[in-house]
């Protein structure tokens, strides 16, 4: 008999100490910091220090970078519990991390996921993300879900162009250990709403308990 299973959540791109004391009370599990300047969500480090003492014990405090130094990754990683490669870190890059870290890759054509989950071995999971040429993510696009194969190596975290509207069809589809969300609960870049991030919750848990019922 399958047992229940829960899909995280990982709010990205908060900017806003509103926002953060939002996203913990909806019930998400990792909050996301960009620290990548060329982001219209970024956010500095002074900024990064606010924001991440306002996050309690068990929601982990996850940094995004995108091909940036191991000094500025160093400055980061005390506010930080997870680091998010976003670029075209190296797996020796990567595994000299100073914490834990997952690794995104974007989907374009002709992608090996197998080969990238042997190649990463070292990251904690792979978050797949919508490939847009010259974007290295936020592009508020999906992707073909059944791309991804049933039986890759590595926890994956679905993201793409997550909404309340296409959520449940998207964890029915992919079944994926977490998923991550930005745009789709915002009214701008870098500005959350409460409102859609509780919905965004709530639509979570609930194709879950219908998934975990259907298997049973």
């Amino acid at each position: 008999m399958n047992q229940q299973r829960r899909t995280r959540v990982k709010v990205c791109g908060l900017t806003r100490v509103e926002d953060v004391d939002a996203a913990v009370a909806s019930g998400a599990d990792a909050l996301g910091f960009v620290l990548w300047p060329g982001s219209k969500r970024a956010v500095d480090l002074e900024q990064l220090a606010a924001l991440s003492a306002r996050v309690p014990a068990f929601v982990t405090r996850v940094g995004l970078f995108v091909d940036q130094s191991a000094e500025a990754i160093a400055d980061c990683a005390p506010h930080l519990d997870l680091l998010q490669f976003h670029g075209d870190e190296s797996p020796t890059f990567c595994a000299a991390a100073p914490r834990p870290w997952i690794k995104a890759l974007r989907m374009r054509d002709g992608i090996d996921l197998h080969a990238a989950a042997a190649d990463y071995v070292g990251a904690r999971a792979l978050l797949l993300d919508a490939y847009k040429p010259g974007v290295p993510g936020g592009t508020g696009e999906t992707f073909d879900w059944s791309r991804i194969p049933a039986d890759l190596a590595k926890p994956i975290i679905l993201a793409g162009g997550l909404t309340v509207a296409n959520i449940a069809a998207a964890i029915s589809a992919v079944r994926p250990f977490a998923v991550d969300v930005s745009g789709g609960v915002e009214s701008s870049p870098g500005i959350k709403q409460a409102e859609l991030m509780s919905g965004f919750l709530r639509s979570v848990m609930a194709v879950d308990e219908r998934l975990t019922k259907r298997a049973y």
